[in-house]
């Protein structure tokens, strides 16, 4: 999840759907959706100061399909997991990558989109093209992250764990760090779409990792997870998912996709 550069006051936002009635899901419940809005192109809060992007789109078409009402909230990443173990809110949509360890604590909805991650050096460092030619340096990930975990695991690189992962990346571009790993909806983000990075930084080396992300649903609203799963499957076979990847993602190559359905 990351974000510098981005307004950092974030009010409670609110997007209503659609009510109507859901299988499992009463038509008047409200859904409280916890996000950390710093990870453009995912979930962000824009220039107007309003909370945007594909993930925020993708569980509000699925709200508006399975008829609830839908709350977003802003937490931060750090403490994202804990509030939900402790019901302070109803589900995480936040870019949450499925891992075994989550799952025994919290259900998932099936996948909705596959994620790697990569490396990002300054654009002219022309050497670098592995996380093994930065022995001996720092390399930034967002603190609690699957990135962050892959650069701990690396011999004789040092981890600079970020709140934000846009201060690792001005960080980088500044030359403070050797460089950044982070998921690839970000990295197409920086890369390829941002105007402030657009040039500045590049993608050293292939893919580390593929990994799945799906919603984090509380462990005592089975009912809201098959809600979510069947209006997801409806969404990605009438070619909303598509339209949404294409308006929120052009620079991601087509793997970049669910696959469903799944076993939970």
């Amino acid at each position: 999840m990351p974000a510098a550069l981005l307004p950092c006051v974030l009010a409670v936002f609110s997007l209503s759907a659609a009510l109507l009635p859901a299988a499992g899901v009463d038509e008047s419940d409200r859904v409280v959706a916890a996000t950390d809005a710093t990870w453009p192109p995912m979930e962000y809060i824009d220039a107007a100061g309003n909370l945007v992007g594909f993930d925020i789109d993708l569980f509000t078409a699925i709200a508006d399909r399975a008829g609830f009402e839908v709350e977003f909230v802003p937490v931060a990443w750090d403490g994202i997991f804990a509030g939900l173990i402790a019901g302070q809110y109803d589900v995480i949509v936040s870019s949450v990558t499925i891992l075994p360890e989550r799952r025994r604590q919290m259900h998932f909805s099936r996948p909705y989109f596959v994620a790697a991650q990569y490396l990002l050096v300054p654009a002219d460092d022309t050497i670098t093209q592995d996380i093994s030619d930065l022995v001996g340096g720092e390399v930034g990930a967002e603190i609690g992250t699957t990135g962050a975990e892959f650069v701990r695991s690396q011999p004789g690189v040092t981890l600079r764990a970020y709140d934000d992962l846009g201060l690792a990346l001005q960080d980088v571009t500044a030359g403070r760090i050797a460089g950044v790993v982070a998921d690839s909806a970000i990295v197409a983000h920086y890369v390829f779409q941002s105007e402030g990075y657009a040039g500045r930084l590049r993608i050293a080396g292939d893919a580390y990792t593929s990994e799945a992300y799906g919603f984090a649903i509380r462990r005592d609203r089975p009912d809201l997870r098959d809600a979510i799963d069947d209006a997801l499957a409806e969404i990605i076979a009438d070619g909303t998912w598509q339209r949404l990847h294409r308006k929120w993602l052009p620079a991601l190559p087509d793997r970049e996709r669910p696959v469903v359905p799944e076993t939970r």
